[in-house]
């Protein structure tokens, strides 16, 4: 029992090295999609790592906002980045396990989304705060932004088609029971 313990508690030299591993794949993901405004996989892989790895998924998700940080300058814009993919990973984390896959699908794509649509309105808090800005203002700066966050939305919609199959390889991969059902059981009589 306590063995479970140590373990919960502690990252494996394995967790490290594959955690390392997906933040950089989220950073590099994100890098190499800057030619498209708004254009990413990283809300997809945070369901993706939240579904599979639960609470751990933060570990990939901050090394993913740090690496952000060190390539392009601890500036104001890289603050809201400290709490803005927490969220998704929240909602991501109320995803009840055992619902059937098609299900399980819709409500990753519904949650990356919808993140997408709301990118704006999460960020405007702390634009406000930083740039002094009224209500008004905020409203403005969200408003102005809105053609930015339906790309946004639209773009995590269709990455959601992804999440399903790397979800079932990262599970095969680890080992791990898959976090859905794949097939509804039948009565015999």
């Amino acid at each position: 029992m306590q063995k479970n313990t140590i373990r919960d508690r502690f990252l494996s030299i394995k967790e490290v090295a594959v955690f390392s591993m997906l933040g950089t794949v989220m950073f590099l993901g994100d890098f190499l999609m800057e030619i498209f405004p708004n254009i990413h996989f990283v809300g997809v892989l945070t369901v993706i790592y939240t579904v599979v790895y639960r609470k751990k998924a933060l570990i990939p998700l901050y090394i993913y906002v740090f690496m952000n940080g060190l390539y392009a300058g601890f500036s104001l814009w890289w603050v809201p980045y400290l709490y803005i993919w927490t969220i998704l990973w929240g909602l991501a984390m109320l995803i009840p396990r055992g619902l059937h896959v098609s299900l399980s699908a819709i409500i990753c794509a519904v949650i990356s989304g919808l993140h997408g649509f709301a990118f704006g309105i999460l960020y405007s808090p702390a634009q406000a705060i930083m740039f002094g800005l009224d209500f008004k203002g905020m409203l403005a700066w969200i408003a102005a932004g809105i053609p930015f966050d339906v790309i946004h939305g639209i773009a995590n919609l269709a990455a959601s088609v992804i999440i399903i199959p790397l979800v079932t390889l990262l599970c095969k991969l680890e080992k791990r029971p898959l976090p859905f059902k794949t097939s509804a059981k039948t009565k015999t009589d």
